[in-house]
């Protein structure tokens, strides 16, 4: 007979390995196969480990349930940090896979499900299934119900990433992403003192309707879009509320688009132009973000950036134009 469903409170937990579709286009199933098993082999017992239940593995990612929230989150570090271990083994051992890697993008989220026959099912579920879309490489995203139930020493490593429409539903979730700071970058405002900086701090130069702002590690993550909290806001008809983030992540800005009609991306006055599509592009250089729309169609789309190092003394005026 079978077991009636049980309703009750967990901390769904999804974890996705993006990348691992590429790897068997460029290293074949054998090869491509290995790398994958070896990733969730040490990703699996941090979720038990934290006293998880895996509901079930998705070939390249698995889906967990916890009676806490802070289970969760703990399990969700773990397996971050666990990922990163492998993969410096791997290094040091001049492992034939050293070149590879996985990104690990995982989602908690906090709420009512229905457990059944070994499943579970709920608004929970399909609220964390949806959140990985907007996980950017090597994320954490948790909803507002997983953050109010952490330590506040937990709570402060994570940001608040605004209201989020996922697919297939109609009320706006709250999201969190989970941050990465860096202590030696210290400009906050374009024209604020430097402080005591390193020599390859970094910082981003935005040009947002013709307004300059620049931000440093710290600042991040930003948000460019059309809501009234975007840290860089643009009044474009065919941009999203929350149409990308900026975030650092392994010592460079990383672009990550959120939104329905895509990113433009144009590095250097006449550089190639990459579309992106809830994907990632690494920011150097100059160039333009076609927010919605292609630079060179739309100037009213267009934000202009530049990565530009503190060492530097001087910052020299963004190129004009967006064409």
């Amino acid at each position: 007979m079978t077991a009636a469903p049980v309703i009750a409170r967990r901390t769904v937990l999804f974890a996705d390995l993006r990348g691992s579709t590429s790897l068997f286009r460029t290293l074949g199933n054998s090869a491509a196969t290995e790398v994958v098993m070896r990733a969730m082999s040490v990703l699996v017992p941090r979720v038990e480990a934290e006293g998880g239940t895996v509901i079930k593995t998705l070939g390249d990612g698995l889906l967990a349930v916890f009676a806490t929230a802070v289970q969760g989150a703990d399990a969700a570090l773990r397996m971050h940090q666990a990922l990163g271990d492998l993969y410096r083994q791997i290094h040091a051992l001049g492992d034939a896979l050293q070149a590879v890697r996985l990104n690990l993008q995982i989602t908690l989220v906090t709420g009512e499900v229905v457990e059944v026959g070994g499943d579970c099912y709920g608004d929970a579920v399909n609220v964390g299934a949806r959140l990985l879309d907007h996980a950017g490489d090597d994320e954490t995203l948790i909803n507002h119900d997983t953050l109010v139930a952490l330590p506040q020493a937990l709570q402060r490593r994570f940001r608040p990433l605004e209201w989020l429409h996922l697919r297939g539903r109609a009320d706006p979730v709250q999201v969190y992403v989970l941050g990465r700071r860096s202590a030696d970058a210290l400009l906050t405002q374009y024209g604020t003192s430097l402080g005591t900086v390193g020599q390859h701090s970094e910082v981003l130069r935005l040009v947002v309707a013709g307004q300059e702002r620049v931000f440093a590690s710290d600042d991040l993550p930003i948000i460019l879009g059309r809501s009234p909290q975007a840290q860089a806001r643009l009044d474009y008809a065919r941009a999203s509320r929350v149409h990308a983030r900026v975030d650092w992540h392994g010592g460079d800005f990383q672009l990550f688009d959120c939104s329905f009609n895509g990113t433009w991306v144009r590095l250097g006055d006449a550089g190639e132009v990459v579309y992106l599509r809830r994907g990632t592009c690494r920011l150097y250089g100059s160039g333009v973000l076609g927010l919605g729309s292609h630079p060179a169609h739309d100037p009213a789309a267009c934000v202009l950036f530049e990565v530009v190092s503190l060492a530097e003394t001087q910052f020299a005026p963004l190129y004009d134009g967006a064409s």
